[in-house]
């Protein structure tokens, strides 16, 4: 393992993520709170480590980040294996989320699609049913940010590197910065 080439581009996603991209997340943090407020829920999907992310960020805003407080709407599309497997035998897999949202989202509520390169053909569909069903979109995504970057209504990628390990480390980052920021808005 060349520790230098991590270490390196560790330092660059927080830089990144703190720095540059702490204008977006105040405002991604400000939008999902104003969800809230008016009674709206955050859809989430992802696949592989990032429905592991999906996961994560849900169960954040239904129990809690570091406050006790009342639990937000939020629901990850990755967990129903009924759903999920019936959606993909049925139609295919590409559709695994697009479904969902279509039974789960309103006009108002919010969809995050996270894809560590922009390209889940899956992710990309639920997007494109977000829209049309009126969910502000909102995309976790990295390097170049791939399809989703001109799908979402906002953009989170993280830039400066294209190696998925400091992607995800990128997102979990994201993920625990805006919970703190929604628990803040929201006390």
């Amino acid at each position: 393992m060349d520790w230098n080439r991590v270490s390196e581009e560790t330092l660059a996603v927080l830089d990144f993520v703190l720095h540059q991209m702490r204008p977006g997340l105040e405002k991604t943090a400000a939008r999902i709170a104003n969800c809230f407020r008016r009674s709206g829920k955050v859809l989430i999907c992802g696949n592989g480590g990032s429905a592991a992310d999906a996961q994560h960020f849900a169960a954040e805003l239904v129990n809690r980040f570091q406050r006790d407080r009342r639990p937000y709407p939020a629901i990850a599309l990755t967990t129903d294996t009924s759903v999920l497997t019936s959606v993909a035998n049925d139609y295919g897999y590409e559709y695994v989320f697009s479904k969902q949202v279509a039974a789960l989202g309103s006009a108002g509520d919010i969809l995050i699609a996270i894809s560590t390169s922009g390209n889940a053909a899956n992710v990309c569909a639920a997007v494109r049913e977000a829209r049309r069903r009126g969910l502000h979109t909102i995309g976790l995504t990295g390097g170049p940010g791939g399809t989703l970057a001109g799908l979402v209504d906002t953009l989170l990628c993280i830039r400066p590197v294209n190696t998925v390990a400091r992607i995800q480390e990128g997102h979990e980052l994201i993920i625990h910065l805006v919970c703190h920021l929604i628990e803040e808005d929201l006390a």
